[in-house]
């Protein structure tokens, strides 16, 4: 079972499991902390209901410590698991670990919002980011892919399949200030059929006046306004 107290004298495997530090993580868990009860006042139930009695009382369940759930969304987060694959790791069913995800990952995004790290998701917006500048306004554009589950109706797998992958994917695109290295701008999400190219074209993004921006092959035929953009060969044998 993955437990917080065990996991942080592995340093690299925290690395790989997380995508953070020990340090890191330490640093941002008052955060995860603070955010939690914004949106969870300990005077209310889980389903919403005023508490009858003090919190903390009855049984302790697998996610007792809030360092543990900000362990088990960070390694969901990172690792893309199916639900029940992922409760393995933290000893709990299907059930309840598909209700952690879902009371968990509002946090996240309230914790990255309040500490200024969530990226920009509206395109036309970008370009108008302090982010987005800082450094200077060299960026980089990419698309991430991560796998499901193979839908049973051939309608869906067909919009799914990744030929690039080989599988059955959700796309996004994202956007790096290439100084800072911070992702200022995440796309919706997307059929992992579409490519790169059409989907950048078809989110409009509003880039920067003189902006120059990084790419690959799959982003070929994509030409921004105003924009320098520039390909990566790649390396001869």
């Amino acid at each position: 079972m993955l437990k917080y107290d065990h996991l942080k004298e592995k340093p690299r495997e925290f690395l790989a499991a997380t995508g953070l530090t020990q340090e890191e993580f330490e640093i941002l868990l008052p955060n995860f902390l603070a955010a939690y009860e914004k949106l969870y006042p300990k005077n209310f139930t889980f389903a919403g209901e005023p508490r009858q009695r003090r919190s903390g009382a009855g049984v302790k369940g697998c996610l007792a410590k809030f360092a543990d759930r900000w362990l088990f969304i960070l390694v969901y987060q990172k690792t893309n698991p199916l639900q029940t694959r992922h409760g393995l790791q933290f000893s709990l069913s299907q059930s309840p670990t598909n209700f952690w995800i879902h009371r968990l990952l509002p946090v996240l995004q309230e914790t990255l919002s309040a500490i200024g790290m969530k990226p920009e998701r509206d395109a036309s917006l970008v370009a108008s980011k302090v982010e987005t500048t800082e450094g200077g306004a060299q960026l980089a554009i990419d698309g991430t892919e991560r796998r499901l589950q193979r839908p049973i109706e051939p309608i869906k797998q067909r919009e799914k399949y990744s030929g690039k992958k080989k599988a059955d994917t959700d796309k996004n695109l994202v956007l790096v200030n290439e100084n800072t290295r911070r992702v200022v701008y995440l796309s919706p999400t997307i059929e992992g059929k579409k490519p790169d190219s059409r989907a950048a074209k078809e989110a409009a993004i509003v880039y920067p006046v003189k902006a120059t921006l990084d790419k690959d092959s799959g982003f070929q035929g994509y030409e921004p306004d105003g924009v320098l953009s520039q390909q990566t060969k790649k390396s001869q044998r």
